[in-house]
């Protein structure tokens, strides 16, 4: 019992390292650099400057990330995933909002898809859902939102390492005055290379290595802090005191609001605690912040005020170093560069986590992502972001060599986050939480009021250099919504060119070509109907399978699909066909690391599970409609089967969603497998004898062996098209589309199991 309880504790505390090495290492170096930019804005001309500025920052940093991300946005959360993607698919989940017209009934029956529907008594939820969904304006609005807040956290994922980093580095000009800048520049880039080469091993070993570092790093602030007012100027803890605010703007006027872009500063990182949710717990995060990380942050800012206070001379010059006793000055500049080398991570980590969702919804190019734990699903390593992220740091450390430049983009990158983190959490406020409207109100106009007025302060410096970050956002937004266009596009051109059921009927059940013995797995995006692309599959070949299983890969606005509901089957036109769909529903947080053989097992178990389920209910229905063969006419029963022997079975006609008909869905029961081995009646039905053939036929076309049949779908522009288009569709989407990870790759198929046939729709 007692080894036990030394084990827990002993996890909570790596668990508590773990965090602070990957959540907190951003808004935890903010103290390097917060008040060097903004006395070089706004030059202080006395002790009360420094009182009104030190309150500037206080309060800041007790409103934003305090109050904003720790006390209300980390509850916005979507199952424990963070972000902008995470709200959006959220949002997603409640209304339908999405632009991809890929969404099925059956995706609410996840057990996961829980949603808290907006009650009779609020009547304004109910309107907003619904004009939500109305409005292709709102819904082309609202991903723009999402995308342009994706956008900033990915040139925040550059930025972030190259001000750390900087202004860590920059202290080794206080220790040793014969360093220059550009040398500054130079160990910069050293760093900064070494820094992103060691990020493919992970967040928890890396985490794990660099929790103790920051925890010193937090304990060396809140003592460098207290040594300050005790030797200097106690006095300066009257900045709790608002009112100061209000003199520093009265004295310095508009020097003050140039400030405000170096203030904002001491709240970077925040977002990164919202990003990075994905790696640990709400709760986690929220006792971390308010009883280690903010007391430290709150003691190294009063104390750097208290040093100011008596050596002004110091305030654009490092004050952060300067103010570090003589006798500890070196341990402390190496454990803050350790620090600022943490604080690039947690960027990093909050970059791969948003890229990985919004890839997942259609959002950005598929991207080979490594999963770089075995226990903990989210921590993930993009190679590709990783060396791109490198590039753009690099580049902005040698084209600004000063931390002010770097400070001012800084700021432009970490407000568009958080500006469209603010609108987003208003919408969950407003559809889901369905709070009271003056609640809704205070939140937004308070907070997005305070982010604007900090955005007009940098967007002012905009023209010293941080322009470049905007021009990175901007590329990277443009990127997204073109992938996003092109994909939509292509995916309602395969929905009209889907071939049509009678056209199926007439060719018969040998699809006008030879049935050869085997399993083929036709993968294509299409989520309904049979694609246009397997026409194609069937005059090109010379034979086609015996078997014909259509499989979409499919994600759904839920974290994790569990496994037992991961496929969800039904059958195409009569048995005699042997035509069967088959949708394989992921979480955009979902790992998909199963290997070809395991795939193809789980999908052969749950397919038999399925046919025996469908013949019960044939036995159980066999008073119902004549024509149970047809699929357009049919009301199968469709099932959500499992390999552990449940079955969900949901009464819902198979072409209601085809046809686009509201049929009334029944709430989805669970029975048990059906057991194949239970006593048999003594007369035999032919329905027993019809089950025991197909059965025994699928088992020969899976012996026989499995084809990937890959059906490539592109698209091009019509020569009657407008110009602009021709350019992004036949150019942008195709490069795009030409360099991206297959979908297929996850699955590791060997090339000799593989037969792909590309066809080309103009559109």
């Amino acid at each position: 019992m007692g080894y036990d309880l030394d084990l827990g504790i002993a996890r909570r505390i790596i668990h508590a390292f773990q965090t602070l090495g990957v959540v907190f290492g951003d808004v935890g170096t903010s103290p390097l650099y917060t008040f060097s930019v903004m006395f070089s804005k706004a030059p202080i001309k006395g002790d009360e400057d420094v009182i009104g500025a030190l309150s500037l920052v206080l309060y800041t940093l007790l409103l934003v990330p305090l109050v904003k991300y720790v006390l209300i946005v980390l509850w916005a959360n979507n199952d424990g995933e963070g972000g902008t993607f995470a709200l959006y698919s959220l949002i997603c989940r409640h209304a339908k909002v999405s632009l991809l017209p890929n969404q099925l009934p059956s995706d609410t029956r996840i057990s996961n898809f829980i949603l808290k529907l907006p009650s009779p008594e609020l009547e304004r939820s109910l309107k907003i859902k619904e004009r939500l969904e109305a409005s292709l304006t709102l819904k082309k609005l609202l991903l723009v939102l999402v995308l342009a807040g994706t956008s900033m956290v990915i040139a925040d994922g550059v930025v972030t390492p190259a001000m750390s980093v900087m202004s860590a580095v920059g202290g080794l000009k206080v220790g040793v005055a014969a360093i220059e800048q550009d040398e500054v520049v130079m160990i910069s880039v050293t760093f900064l290379v070494i820094l992103f080469s060691v990020q493919k091993f992970g967040t928890s070993q890396v985490g794990l290595a660099v929790g103790p570092a920051l925890f010193i790093w937090f304990c060396s602030l809140a003592g460098i802090g207290i040594y300050n007012l005790i030797k200097y100027d106690a006095s300066v803890l009257r900045a709790f005191n608002p009112v100061h605010i209000y003199l520093y703007f009265k004295r310095n006027s508009v020097n003050a609001w140039y400030a405000l872009g170096g203030c904002l500063l001491c709240a970077t990182g925040s977002e990164a605690m919202f990003a990075d949710l994905c790696y640990f717990s709400v709760r986690s995060i929220q006792l971390t912040f308010v009883f280690l990380v903010l007391p430290c942050l709150l003691l190294g800012y009063l104390g750097q005020a208290a040093y100011l206070t008596g050596n002004l001379n110091g305030a654009e010059k490092h004050p952060f170093f300067l103010s570090i006793p003589s006798g500890i000055f070196w341990p402390v500049l190496l454990i803050a560069n350790i620090a600022a080398l943490i604080a690039s991570r947690a960027m990093t980590t909050a970059t791969f986590s948003c890229i990985k969702q919004s890839s997942n919804l259609g959002c950005f190019p598929r991207l080979k992502i490594i999963h770089t734990s075995k226990r903990f699903m989210g921590q993930i390593y993009i190679p590709v972001i990783n060396w791109f992220l490198l590039v753009g740091c690099l580049v902005l450390v040698c084209s600004m060599s000063s931390i002010n430049e770097i400070g001012n983009a800084y700021g432009i990158a970490e407000l568009g986050v958080m500006m469209m983190t603010t609108i987003l959490v208003t919408i969950v406020m407003l559809l889901i939480w369905q709070l009271n409207i003056i609640i809704v109100l205070s939140f937004v106009v308070f907070f997005l009021g305070l982010e604007l007025t900090f955005f007009s302060s940098v967007l002012w410096s905009v023209t010293d250099g941080s322009w470049v970050i905007l021009v990175f956002a901007v590329i990277m937004f443009v990127i997204m919504y073109i992938w996003n266009y092109g994909s939509k596009l292509k995916y309602e051109t395969e929905v009209e060119r889907k071939l049509p059921m009678d056209l199926m009927r007439e060719i018969g059940c040998n699809l006008g070509t030879i049935r050869a013995p085997g399993i083929g797995l036709l993968y294509n995006e299409l989520a309904k109907g049979v694609p246009a692309i397997f026409g194609h599959f069937i005059t090109t070949l010379p034979a086609i399978h015996s078997m014909i299983i259509f499989v979409c890969i499919k994600y759904v606005p839920v974290p994790v699909v569990p496994q037992n509901e991961r496929f969800f089957f039904r059958r195409i036109c009569p048995k005699s066909y042997h035509l069967f769909r088959c949708i394989a529903r992921y979480g955009y947080k979902d790992v998909r690391k199963e290997n070809h053989q395991a795939f193809e097992q789980l999908l052969m178990e749950s397919l038999e599970k399925f046919i025996r389920r469908e013949a019960q209910q044939r036995q159980l229905e066999s008073d119902g409609d004549e024509d149970a063969d047809s699929e357009e006419d049919t009301s199968f029963s469709r099932v959500l089967v499992d390999p552990n022997g449940s079955v969900y079975s949901l009464g819902v006609p198979l072409l209601a969603e085809f046809r686009g008909f509201s049929n009334s869905i029944s709430e989805a029961s669970i029975s048990e497998e059906v057991n194949p081995s239970s006593p048999a009646s003594p007369s035999i039905s032919d329905a027993e004898h019809s089950l025991e053939r197909e059965l025994s036929f699928i088992r020969q076309a899976k012996e026989s062996g499995v084809v990937y049949l890959l059906g490539h779908g592109d698209i091009r522009a019509r020569k009657d098209s407008w110009f602009i288009k021709k350019l992004v569709i036949n150019y942008f989407y195709a490069f795009l589309r030409k360099n991206c990870r297959r979908g297929i790759a996850n699955l590791s198929v060997p090339h000799s199991h593989l037969i792909q046939v590309g066809m080309t729709y103009m559109v």
